[in-house]
């Protein structure tokens, strides 16, 4: 694939050919969760705010985790059959996350929607959550960019 590029102008005037980076796409009003919390709570969360997926943060703010509307299926079916919804975003959060760098270029992030089946990456930086990453805001960039 081939890189996505900006013609940036330097302190000098002159054009300097620079990728597109993610950080600038991202969105940094994301909803976060915590593992502690019923997960009713937290797919009430998610829908109500129109989230597909949130990261998980520790009280240290670390990330442990993601929680997606999938994941709120199966305690949801549960809670159908007995009457009671049961146990906490930890019990249902995927734990192996995979995360982008806030400095990749828009077209690792694209490659990674293309292998990967997840709608959104949570954004690092120095190894802190900084932003949300959506399939549809790295597509719809590219599509600006021509």
């Amino acid at each position: 694939m081939t890189a996505v590029v900006l013609d940036v102008p330097t302190a000098t005037g002159a054009v300097k050919t620079m990728p597109e980076q993610v950080h600038p796409i991202m969105r940094t009003d994301f909803l976060s969760l915590e593992p502690d919390m019923p997960i009713r709570q937290a797919a009430g969360l998610l829908l109500s705010s129109s989230h597909d997926g949130a990261p998980v943060l520790d009280e240290t703010g670390s990330l442990v985790g993601i929680l997606t509307q999938k994941d709120c299926f199966r305690p949801a079916l549960q809670a159908s059959y007995y009457q009671t919804w049961r146990g906490t975003v930890a019990d249902q959060m995927t734990r192996a996350v995979t995360a982008i760098d806030a400095d990749a270029e828009l077209t690792a992030a694209a490659e990674k929607f293309l292998t990967e089946s997840y709608r959104a990456f949570p954004v690092l930086r120095s190894g802190r959550v900084v932003g949300w990453l959506r399939r549809e805001d790295v597509l719809r960039r590219m599509v600006e960019l021509g």
